[in-house]
């Protein structure tokens, strides 16, 4: 049904390059955020945000990023980076809006009509804003997101934690949810938690890499999942 195999009851949706555009914002404003940090010790490129900061909490990203250029930022310098990089996410979102995929929109409305459970799982503090101004926010059952991250002390991806609590939540076994992501460390995640099926959503051309790190099938738009 839908693409998905047999036994799958529930789908588990990240936000950022899955449902919503908004993963170009958030890389936009990490690259303003490092390369004024960074300022003659380099730049932050597009390969960095994928292998160290797409899909996982702000902090972790930060932490992760930094190491790579062996840089050892303590919690001030962390928080500073945190608070910058969310300033200018929250301006691009105000300033050019929020557009959902139109391909992922299509498969929320297939999946409500065939009575599939919905649950949004996203690392986002912002999740809540974001689907209510792409128009998102009736499809979807259950969101788990950084509040609730914080709130539980749940481990970010690429740790299953978000995406159990999210099937939890739904009431179904994880063995019985698909999970929807475009992050390298979100296709871990669902990996690791033993999800039913794992959906890799390729926009930026890392289909390979989608495969290698745990998605079970990759697709360029969830509408190519529907009959």
């Amino acid at each position: 049904m839908l693409g998905l195999p047999d036994g799958i009851t529930a789908c588990l949706f990240d936000l950022d390059g899955v449902l919503t555009k908004t993963a170009v914002v958030h890389e936009r404003a990490w690259k303003q955020t490092f390369d004024e940090f960074l300022g003659d010790r380099g730049t932050f490129e597009e390969s960095d945000y994928n292998d160290f900061v797409d899909g996982k909490p702000r902090e972790d990203g930060i932490r992760d990023f930094l190491a790579s250029r062996h840089i050892d930022a303590g919690d001030d310098t962390v928080a500073t980076l945190s608070e910058r990089k969310n300033e200018l996410v929250l301006k691009l979102i105000h300033d050019e809006g929020v557009e959902a995929y139109a391909g992922s929109v299509s498969y929320l409305q297939a999946a409500r009509a065939a009575g599939l459970r919905r649950a949004v799982v996203s690392s986002s503090h912002n999740c809540e804003d974001v689907l209510r101004v792409a128009g998102l926010t009736d499809y979807l059952e259950v969101r788990v997101d950084g509040h609730v991250i914080d709130a539980l002390g749940l481990r970010g991806k690429p740790a299953p934690d978000s995406f159990l609590e999210g099937a939890r939540r739904l009431g179904v076994r994880p063995d019985q949810a698909v999970v929807f992501e475009d992050a390298l460390a979100g296709v871990e995640s669902g990996r690791a938690g033993k999800f039913g099926h794992v959906v890799g959503v390729d926009r930026v051309g890392h289909r390979a890499a989608l495969l290698e790190h745990g998605a079970d099938v990759v697709v360029d738009d969830l509408a190519e999942l529907l009959p």
